[in-house]
This record gives structure tokens, C-alpha cells and sequence, in this order.
């Protein structure tokens, strides 16, 4: 670390503060070492993963854990070029991105309340039903919910072939729960509310069928649902995707798995629902502990 420094300091110019900041850094790399057992320059990657992951739940701001992830990538190709490591596990480490909040999501009780509220004996309820089971058993984005073609959805192999972002495709397993009442809209709801029109989409507006639902219309469908439910919490689709990584982490869900299934192109993203968690029993620790 010293001789890393030092080549900071004489080879890369960098300013004297700009080095201390750094030496902190490292000198908080080389704690969490010792407190593993392992060597610094032994670490791995997901070793590196969990001591970023502890630098957010340590309320520190996005911008330091930033350098700090910065100085530990250049530190490891330091190493490599050294001679003193093979390899370096931080190549693409990459800080969890600044989120100007934590996501918000829904107890397993409020969405168990939010789905019972459509009426499934109409076909717009059972429409409603099957979109609202069918996003939160799979975390997609209300865009790659509402563009949904039939021929995505295999629901006899419980998975669906979802497009999203740059048009890249993903396959998502469905829970039996939703792929029940995804085939029940199909087969009693779908061609009563398309009428003698047509439409590529699998969910279609109630007026006709139309081109199939917009992200505002399916919005204005979950809003109203969450007042007649009697939710407090200002219900957005995006906040059932975030119910739905933070249910999985919660029951003990790979992270890798959880950032496939929604799409992430970098872990990193999928990094804040362990953060959400942490804070969660933090609460829990600070409410319930006698000498908390």
C-alpha cells in the first residue's frame, strides 16, 4: 500500500489530498482484510463486492464510496503490473449507483391487499388481476409488462420471453399463482375485451382493445386499486418491482439470479435492495433491542 502511494505521489502527480484520501481508503481495505483473515492482495472479488456493500450501509456518501472503488481498482492493476498479484479482482468493480432515496416497496400483506381489490368476475378485473400478479412475479418494467406479446408468454413452462432496454431479451421464470391468472384472462377476459378488433399485445385496453395499454393507463389502474385498498404509501409500478427483488433477497434469493431476472446490466444496481434490507434491520435492531 505504501509503495501504491508513493507511485501516486511521484509518478501520477496526484495532489497531497487527493493521496491522503486515497491512503484512508486503503487503509480501510486493509481493516476489513484483517478482520476476514485474508491478505489484501489475496482478496476476491465478491470479497470486494461485500466491503463496498458495507461502505453504503455505513451511510457513506455515493460520491465516496465512489473513490474508494476507484482507488481500489487502481490499486489491484498496481499490483498486477508490480508483479505482486496474477490477477486483479477489482478490473470491473463498480460502486452502487446513487439512488436520491432508497426504493420503496410494499409488505407481502399490503400486495396480498392490493390484488384482491379487482373484481375478477368481469373481464377488466380479470385483466387487472393478471397484470398486477404478473408484474410482481416478475419485476419487469410496466413497459416490458404492457408490451408483452401472447406468443412471449409459455405458460404451460412457467416462463415468459421478456424485451428490455436496447431491446435485449431475458427469460423470466412466473410463479404458478400468476401463471393461473394470466391463462384465466386469456382464455374467459382477453377476446371479450378486444371485441371484433385486433391487437399484437396480450393485455388490451377495456374500450375495444385498442393498441393495448399505456404506461399511464396501467398506472391510473394501479393507483385506484391502492385507494380502494386503503394504501397509504403512493403506489407506483415500479415500486411492485422493487417489492419483488426485496421479497426474493428477503427469503434468500441469489443476488446474481435476482439482477438476471430484472434486467440489470451491472450488479452494482442490484445492490441497493441489500442495502434496503440492512437499513431494515437496522430499524428492527434499534426498535426492539433492549440497550439499543
Amino acid at each position: 500500500m505504501n509503495a501504491y502511494l508513493t507511485h501516486l505521489t511521484v509518478e501520477r502527480r496526484l495532489a497531497a489530498n487527493s493521496v491522503d484520501s486515497y491512503g484512508r481508503d486503503l487503509t480501510m481495505l486493509a481493516a476489513f482484510a484483517a478482520g476476514t483473515g485474508v491478505r489484501v492482495e489475496a482478496l476476491s472479488r465478491q470479497d470486494l463486492e461485500a466491503f463496498v456493500r458495507s461502505l453504503m450501509s455505513d451511510g457513506r456518501s455515493p460520491r465516496s464510496v465512489a473513490r474508494a472503488v476507484a482507488c481500489y481498482r487502481g490499486f489491484y492493476r498496481f499490483l498486477v503490473v508490480d508483479g505482486r498479484a496474477k490477477a486483479s479482482p477489482a478490473d470491473d468493480l463498480r460502486p452502487p449507483r446513487a439512488w436520491k432515496s432508497l426504493p420503496r416497496y410494499l409488505s407481502v400483506e399490503d400486495v396480498d391487499l392490493l390484488l384482491a381489490q379487482p373484481d375478477v368476475s368481469t373481464a377488466r378485473g380479470l385483466r387487472d388481476r393478471a397484470l398486477i400478479e404478473l408484474l410482481y412475479a416478475t419485476g419487469m418494467r410496466v413497459s416490458e409488462l404492457i408490451g408483452l406479446r401472447p406468443a412471449d408468454v409459455n405458460l404451460d413452462a412457467s416462463y415468459l420471453t421478456c424485451t428490455g432496454k436496447g431491446d435485449k431479451q431475458r427469460i423470466i421464470p412466473i410463479g404458478d399463482e400468476a401463471a393461473s391468472w394470466v391463462g384465466r384472462y386469456i382464455r374467459d377476459a382477453r377476446a371479450t375485451l378486444m371485441g371484433k378488433r385486433n391487437s399484437p399485445r396480450l393485455f388490451v385496453n377495456a374500450r375495444g382493445g385498442g393498441p393495448g395499454l399505456t404506461r399511464v393507463g396501467f398506472w391510473k389502474i394501479l393507483k385506484g386499486y391502492a385507494r380502494t385498498a386503503g394504501l397509504k404509501a403512493s403506489i407506483s409500478p415500479h415500486m411492485l418491482r422493487h417489492s419483488f427483488a426485496t421479497h426474493l433477497l428477503d427469503r434468500g434469493a441469489d443476488l446474481r439470479a435476482i439482477q438476471m431476472m430484472l434486467g440489470h446490466a451491472d450488479l452494482s444496481t442490484t445492490q441497493i435492495y441489500t442495502h434496503v434490507l440492512e437499513q431494515r434491520m437496522r430499524t428492527v435492531y434499534d426498535k426492539f433491542h433492549p440497550r439499543a
